[in-house]
């Protein structure tokens, strides 16, 4: 859908310059999702995996952060392997709906209660971004903190409309359940992509 070249704003490697690639094509429907534009993968047309890792290396960030949509609908064996012959450090954020392709330094799993993730991607997750947009979320939130490593990074992020009203329970939620930390939007309050 698109490739451009940011700072991350969101979790475990927050305020990292990478090269983010939104891939189109999503069937899990967020009602609160801000970028419903790549659910539809026939709006956007193909890109070589050739053209896309000439295009990620021509900046001086080596990471790539590979999000959508949903990624994981597509096999990411081949792009994975030919950014890491870059020396592009591989970073993935998915809802773990689809089985998981691709060789990652990092796996942010994201997991949405409109379809849930596959169990069988929980151990891989190096952090466990939980979005609370509703206090149900929180049990949600341990759920699946339940199922991932104890060496995953556990977040819960306020949703990005209902934040003002979120952001103090997951502030309360954390202080009592230290095991989590929050993770919040930054590039929207830097006002970056």
């Amino acid at each position: 859908m698109e490739e451009f070249y940011t700072i991350q704003g969101e979790g475990f490697n927050s305020g990292k310059a990478a090269y983010f690639i939104r891939l189109g094509g999503c069937d899990v429907g967020c009602h609160w999702c801000d970028v419903k534009e790549s659910w539809d993968a026939n709006l956007h047309p193909l890109t070589s995996t050739d053209k896309i890792v000439e295009n990620a290396i021509q900046y001086p960030g080596k990471a790539v952060v590979v999000t959508g949509g949903e990624p994981l609908i597509y096999n990411l064996n081949n792009l994975t392997q030919q950014l890491k012959a870059k020396g592009i450090v591989t970073f993935i954020e998915t809802s773990g709906a689809y089985p998981l392709s691709g060789n990652w330094d990092w796996i942010c799993l994201s997991p949405k209660k409109f379809k849930a993730p596959r169990k069988d991607i929980a151990p891989f997750a190096n952090e466990l971004k939980v979005i609370v947009f509703n206090k149900s979320d929180f049990i949600w939130a341990e759920e699946h903190a339940a199922m991932v490593s104890p060496t995953c990074k556990l977040y819960l992020q306020p949703e990005w409309s209902k934040s003002a009203e979120m952001t103090p329970l997951i502030i309360n939620y954390v202080m009592n359940n230290p095991k989590w930390e929050i993770s919040l939007q930054t590039h929207k309050f830097l006002n970056i992509p």
